[in-house]
């Protein structure tokens, strides 16, 4: 009898195995086979990183410190790459600066007439102390160093070249940033007009990206993000139709600012670029996620910025490496109150007391003003540094490796759809054509640029037609702002007023 239950006992347990065999084989080949385009696919994770600010100003426009105060100030900060990309004026060296009179009048008229105070050619002193020096490097790019006073040099931080913000008159801030072409300078105008400034940079053969659209499109006004960039406001499907149509039409322009400053415009920028993402990816075409310090004062530096992977450091490689998306977008700051929430929320479950203090004081941060209330991360606290980001089409993971990370959310279609150092598709619901990553620490958070997906059943391309007529409503104040900044008597004012 005993031996007649043992081989009973024996057969039930090959059954029970042979089913278990069977339904994890049909669960394998009835799973999703994923192509995942990764910009990072050809990266070589021994290359560094080199920190970068494309966006900033100086005394030229409407910024209160001077080029020569501001170099200096990223400078210390680290930096590899800096441009001041002042309002309507391209960044041609570190030496000279021009100004549009009309504008400097205006500012000068609203408290704004400080002076404009460039670097020498033969070098000089720095406020902490230092002499510097500029040169070029072999492949022509404008070079800044450092001496200390017992002889070490620092690092070398070059500009990066013909750097403007465009639009400079506009009115409710539809600006565009450029590099690597000399378009736009002193050229006043832009009301809501994107499409002029976005295809002139793509005729003269630059790159640009879409600034704080928060300000433009009116969302940093939102109380919260449900109800910022809401498709079935009028509004809000009227700025949504315009950026995928941008995007769409000018391969150029590589995405949108999304967390700029302090992350008050652009708070609720994150979900546009979902949006943006949602309606885009499926097509093929991917929106990139930058963060600029957008820094009018010596306190705004380093607070938006790129860390860009590079195997050399030149403005060549640099260009190269923004239009493939190898980068990582960062910040010291974190405006969104749902973010936060989320955020506290998943680093309260770790057990390390970091975590654990970060979660409480944005907890007790947003109790006191939910909707105000901000991380700020130091400076002296290094953000997530992402060493690498893998992606195994065999397995469908994605796997990053980061420094100094506390939590990983992988984002898609607008939702947190996994957390952690890696996301295996396969096991994750709601998944639609991309899928972005954020990792946050004490010292900041870093965004991934998305990764496109395409498998049997993903959304597909659905264009719309759209015309944007605004710009009839942009034309008169354009031109009247053009005349008038084309007076001849500005000139004579401004020179007067400097000479005080």
């Amino acid at each position: 009898m005993k031996k007649t239950h043992k081989l009973l006992a024996l057969f039930l347990s090959l059954v029970m195995l042979i089913g278990a065999v069977s339904v994890v084989g049909y669960a394998a080949d009835e799973g999703v086979d994923y192509t995942i385009t990764s910009t990072y696919a050809d990266v070589d994770w021994s290359n560094r990183q080199y920190r970068t600010e494309l966006h900033s100003h100086t005394t030229a426009s409407d910024g209160n410190n001077t080029l020569k105060e501001m170099t200096e100030q990223y400078y210390d900060y680290g930096y590899d790459f800096y441009t001041d990309s002042d309002h309507g004026l391209v960044s041609y060296s570190w030496t000279e600066q021009q100004v549009i009179s009309a504008m400097k009048v205006v500012l000068y008229l609203r408290g704004r007439g400080e002076d404009i105070e460039t670097l020498l050619p033969e070098g000089g002193f720095c406020a902490n102390g230092n002499t510097y020096d500029l040169s070029q490097n072999a492949a022509g790019d404008d070079v800044y160093t450092q001496t200390a006073p017992d002889g070490t040099v620092g690092h070398p931080m070059l500009r990066v070249p013909y750097g403007i913000e465009l639009n400079p008159s506009s009115l409710n801030n539809a600006h565009v940033t450029s590099w690597f072409c000399d378009y736009g300078n002193a050229v006043m105008g832009g009301t809501s007009d994107y499409e002029t400034a976005i295809s002139g940079v793509e005729k003269a053969g630059g790159i640009c990206v879409i600034n704080h659209p928060g300000e433009y499109t009116r969302a940093r006004h939102a109380a919260n993000t449900a109800e910022a960039y809401d498709y079935n406001d009028t509004h809000y499907k009227y700025v949504i139709d315009k950026y995928v149509s941008l995007l769409e039409k000018h391969p150029c322009c590589l995405g949108i600012d999304m967390n700029s400053k302090g992350d008050n415009r652009t708070r609720h920028d994150r979900k546009l670029w979902d949006i943006l993402l949602m309606r885009l990816a499926p097509s093929g075409r991917n929106v990139y996620g930058l963060a600029t310090s957008d820094a009018h004062s010596l306190d705004a530096a380093f607070t938006g910025y790129m860390d860009v992977i590079l195997p050399e450091q030149t403005t060549a490689a640099l260009r190269e490496a923004l239009e493939k998306g190898q980068f990582f977008a960062g910040s010291k700051w974190v405006g969104n109150p749902e973010e936060l929430q989320e955020i506290a929320s998943l680093l309260a479950q770790n057990r390390d007391a970091t975590s654990q203090t970060v979660a409480q004081a944005i907890t007790e941060g947003q109790a006191a003003d939910f909707e105000g209330y901000k991380y700020e991360a130091s400076r002296n606290i290094e953000a997530p540094r992402i060493r690498s980001v893998i992606v195994n089409e065999e397995t469908d993971t994605i796997t990053i490796d980061a420094d100094d990370a506390l939590c990983v959310r992988w984002i898609a279609d607008g939702k947190t759809v996994a957390t952690g150092s890696q996301i295996d598709l396969d096991r994750v619901d709601g998944l639609g054509s991309y899928v972005r990553a954020e990792v946050f620490g004490e010292g900041g958070i870093t965004y991934t640029v998305p990764m496109l997906l395409s498998y049997d059943g993903a959304p597909e391309s659905k264009s719309k037609f759209f015309v944007d007529l605004w710009f009839l409503a942009s034309f008169l104040p354009d031109t009247i702002v053009r005349f008038l900044a084309s007076l001849p008597g500005f000139d004579a004012i401004w020179d007067a007023l400097r000479s005080r």
